[in-house]
């Protein structure tokens, strides 16, 4: 029988990122006494502003032990309003309080915008210098990735029923026919997220409820969301808004605050 992520229910955000700082902040002690480094993959949208409620006034963070990796990149300008590391700077990084050490940041190579491959290839190979040869490591373990969910289902840029959810040899893909603009894009395979020793997924809102239904309720459809859930068995953890959960079926698991 599948090991079922666990779901936590808040009313509202506001009740939420509390919680989703406790989980990170036992993610990095974790980390931090694995290996003295917190390696952390995060994709873009609507979970890094609520990053920035959970982490902004922290003052368990240790950011100068973080290393920020991305768990998918729009090939567009670092500067541009689509840019993953773009959201990331301006809605959590900038907004740090002055002298906060700064944790390390791995965005893509901005040199190779106009060639998908090269961009993944060269990803790949950053990851590969972060965690060991890959001749003798098959996958990299992130601490944790800090994941999405889209409207139809997708996470990183991984899309339904597209030919990389097949995808097992390469860590990091390049995409160009990304369903959802912009269509060039790199993003982490699905072995390399299920790989993850922690993943915690952020959906809010209304609009999530139709979709999250089909994930829980239905996850034989085979949604890139449900695949995570089914390979990393058991170690997903869902952190939702009531909102975002109305009307679905789930077995909520209530949230105590771990000792750290």
């Amino acid at each position: 029988m599948p090991t079922l992520p666990s779901i936590y229910v808040f009313n509202e955000v506001s009740n939420l990122a509390p919680a989703l700082e406790e989980y990170i902040i036992q993610a990095q002690t974790a980390a931090v006494q694995r290996h003295d480094a917190f390696k952390i993959g995060v994709s873009g949208g609507s979970l890094i502003p609520t990053l920035h409620k959970a982490l902004s006034k922290s003052e368990r963070v240790q950011w100068g032990k973080w290393q920020i990796f991305f768990a998918d990149e729009r090939l567009v300008p670092l500067d541009d309003k689509e840019s993953n590391y773009g959201l990331l700077k301006r809605e959590l990084l900038d907004l740090l309080p002055e002298g906060t050490p700064q944790p390390t940041v791995f965005p893509v190579d901005f040199n190779l915008l106009d060639d998908a491959l090269e961009a993944a290839d060269a990803y790949e190979k950053e990851l590969v210098k972060s965690f060991a040869n890959k001749d003798s490591v098959r996958l990299p373990a992130f601490d944790l990735l800090l994941l999405g969910c889209g409207p139809d289902g997708h996470t990183c840029s991984l899309f339904p029923g597209h030919e990389l959810l097949r995808e097992n040899v390469a860590w990091v893909s390049p995409i160009e026919d990304s369903p959802k603009p912009p269509p060039r894009r790199i993003t982490l395979t699905l072995p390399v997220v299920t790989h993850s020793l922690r993943i915690a997924f952020v959906a809010t809102g209304g609009s999530k409820a139709e979709i999250l239904k089909t994930i829980f309720e239905d996850p034989d459809a085979g949604l890139p969301c449900s695949l995570v859930n089914e390979g990393a068995k058991g170690k997903v953890s869902w952190f939702v808004d009531a909102p975002a959960v109305k009307g679905v079926a789930v077995q909520k698991k209530e949230w105590k605050s771990p000792s750290l």
